[in-house]
């Protein structure tokens, strides 16, 4: 394994960030167990999840896990970095499909009831980065620093991130953290991808500048960068997967071609992209099988030339660099 720092912090991670948003639903406990054992093993020491995953298990039931697995391991705790979200409902709606009363989002109310009840179900004293899972447009940066530095003073969250934000979120929350000398973002969860390439217009150089690290999620466009193979194993189904495929059949068989040219997986070489672009902490995979995770943890071995990147650069074009000259001229 290789290992970096949590953007502009001391912590050390390593750059496969473990996503555990199958576990509980297509991923049994007994499996999830397995992987977890294996990517400790491994060396993967960044864990992801987040209150409302579950899926057909229920909200909360992959939190719970994860906690069961700490409980069963005495130690283990301290060998990981664990982040969590907050923002989704952790009900169900109501009967004409409205959000229960302050079920959602981040006001200090709700951000300090959720992250009582995700520290009780990961059996654990303290979220080492406790993530903001969406922009939350109705409250302002002063109330939720005001109650994430409650949490961090209570020793319950040790760094905050965010996830889906866009760049002037980032910079709105970080200014205003500054004014109150408190830390802020540390890093940002965003969909970046060979396929979907667009936070590389804004997001990241607003991530670079605060000193956030980017955890890309979805680093395999859902399945779609995994290979031939993937249109059975794609997370979101397999329907949606094989149409997008069909609509780009001669340029996902010309990646997948380049990569097993060069002896690599179409996943693992999805994965060492992400590791090459500038400001990524690490990519969020998130493996089913102790399988796709070794194939996983494979990708920091693969070191891509110059000519790789340009290759894979015309194959999949950016955005045409950053903002704004990418759009203005």
């Amino acid at each position: 394994m290789k290992y970096t720092h949590l953007g502009r912090t001391g912590t050390t991670v390593s750059r496969i960030v473990l996503g555990t948003m199958n576990f509980g639903d297509r991923t049994s406990e007994e499996d999830s167990f397995a992987i977890m054992d294996r990517a400790l093993e491994l060396g993967v020491n960044f864990f992801d999840t987040a209150n409302a995953y579950g899926g057909s298990a229920g909200r909360g039931a992959t939190e719970e896990i994860i906690g069961r697995w700490f409980a069963a391991r005495p130690g283990v705790r301290d060998d990981i970095v664990l982040a969590t979200k907050v923002h989704s409902p952790m009900v169900a709606p109501n009967d004409d499909g409205s959000d229960v009363v302050n079920a959602r989002g981040a006001s200090a109310w709700q951000v300090r009831r959720e992250a009582i009840a995700s520290l009780e179900r990961l059996q654990t004293d303290r979220i080492d980065l406790y993530q903001f899972h969406h922009i939350d447009r109705h409250i302002s940066w002063q109330e939720l620093w005001q109650a994430m530095e409650v949490l961090v003073a209570r020793g319950e969250v040790v760094y905050t991130g965010s996830s889906n934000f866009a760049a002037w979120n980032i910079a709105q929350a970080n200014e205003v953290a500054s004014q109150r000398h408190f830390l802020g973002l540390v890093s940002e969860q965003s969909l970046y991808n060979l396929a979907q390439r667009s936070i590389e217009l804004e997001v990241i150089p607003a991530a670079q500048h605060y000193g956030l690290g980017i955890l890309p999620w979805s680093p395999l466009s859902g399945g779609l960068l995994s290979g031939g193979s993937s249109d059975k194993r794609a997370r979101s189904g397999e329907s949606r997967i094989t149409e997008a495929r069909a609509k780009q059949q001669e340029q996902l068989d010309a990646y997948d071609h380049f990569a097993s040219e060069r002896g690599w997986t179409s996943a693992s070489l999805g994965l060492a992209w992400l590791l090459h672009q500038p400001g990524v902490t690490g990519p969020i995979i998130g493996p089913r099988t102790i399988e796709q995770l070794e194939s996983a943890v494979a990708a920091v071995d693969i070191e891509l030339s110059a000519d790789d990147l340009a290759a894979l650069d015309e194959l999949f074009p950016g955005p045409g660099g950053q903002a704004p000259e990418a759009y203005a001229w």
